[in-house]
């Protein structure tokens, strides 16, 4: 987890405040918590009606911004003012705004706690963004590595959580953080007392099948099955809604893109390969058989394909044929 974030969190319980938080970057999960954090302790309930405002970019100007900032606050000692998707003010960074954004960082309203996210990556150079830093608190919040993902699942999750089913949820929604965190809350809220999340929990909770999800299909590629990997080909088909094209081909090329590494490192040990691959060191078997069964050379021939593919899934190059015959099609270009 993000040290930086986490102190920020606990600041935020403890109820010390910044002035202003200027919250930006690829990542939106950080970014909700901690606009969600400080909107659960910045008032008292009783306050929140009058002292607290929240807008979206879209339906707000800059000097409408710096308004409601420099306002004072109602019957109380604070005000709370957020400002969500920020990346959609109209004009955000032009001169004139920039220098009232500039003016307003420099000198704070100390009656005031503005929370500005802006779910794109601002340039920290800008003189602007740079002042932010000064008297309040600027926040980037960035994609997450694969390889930290299972990490990040291990420490939110409240209960234990066994290495494949770690892996497989991973598999599954990739490293989109907030819905990674909703899968895990509504599965942790279908748990006994002390029951570990295990592979047949993600199963039945995140609505994967238990013979036909991603995870048994990429093992049918690694282990050469050809009759399991269509089967399961057919099933995506006709159940496209749960498991779109686009995921399947990106959770091949991921893979496959990894297994360049394996077949790069001279040394092949678990120790080596997990951190370099992004696994628990449980499935690094799955990587080395991989190798074993495809070569340097085929593996890179592979990448084309599923680049292709790709092209395809995203109604490019698709002519007239359908997911199913992508799908079929790729399996047949990567087991031959």
């Amino acid at each position: 987890m993000n040290p930086i974030f986490e102190n920020l969190i606990k600041d935020i319980k403890k109820k010390q405040f910044a002035p202003f938080y200027l919250l930006h970057g690829d990542e939106q999960y950080f970014i909700e918590k901690i606009a969600n954090e400080i909107e659960n302790f910045a008032l008292p309930q009783s306050e929140r009606s009058f002292n607290q405002n929240i807008f979206f970019g879209k339906d707000i100007t800059v000097g409408a911004l710096i308004g409601y900032a420099r306002s004072f606050p109602m019957m109380g000692d604070k005000q709370l003012l957020i400002i969500k998707e920020a990346q959609d003010i109209a004009g955000l960074e032009n001169k004139d705004n920039a220098k009232l954004l500039e003016a307003y960082f420099a000198n704070p309203q100390l009656s005031t706690i503005l929370v500005i996210c802006h779910n794109e990556s601002l340039d920290e150079r800008k003189v602007w963004v740079k002042t932010a830093e000064k008297k309040g608190v600027l926040f980037k919040s960035k994609k997450f590595y694969d390889d930290k993902l299972p990490d990040w699942v291990v420490n939110y999750c409240h209960s234990k959580i066994s290495h494949k089913a770690i892996q497989l949820l991973v598999d599954f929604v990739g490293n989109d953080l907030t819905r990674l965190a909703s899968e895990i809350d509504k599965i942790e809220l279908n748990l006994k007392i002390d029951e570990e999340i295990s592979a047949l929990t993600i199963e039945k909770y995140v609505g994967l099948s238990k013979e036909f999800n991603v995870f048994e299909f990429q093992k049918a590629i690694v282990q050469r099955d050809v009759l399991k990997a269509n089967h399961i080909a057919v099933y995506f088909a006709k159940n496209q809604k749960q498991n779109p094209l686009p995921a399947t081909v990106l959770m091949l090329y991921n893979f496959f893109s990894k297994l360049l590494f394996v077949h790069a490192s001279q040394d092949k040990s678990d120790k080596t390969l997990a951190p370099l691959l992004g696994v628990h060191p449980f499935f690094v078997k799955e990587y080395l058989l991989a190798a074993r069964n495809y070569s340097m050379a085929k593996n890179f021939e592979i990448i084309n394909y599923i680049k292709t593919a790709e092209l395809a899934s995203k109604g490019i190059e698709l002519g007239s044929q359908s997911e199913k015959n992508v799908l079929q099609d790729l399996i047949f270009k990567i087991l031959h």
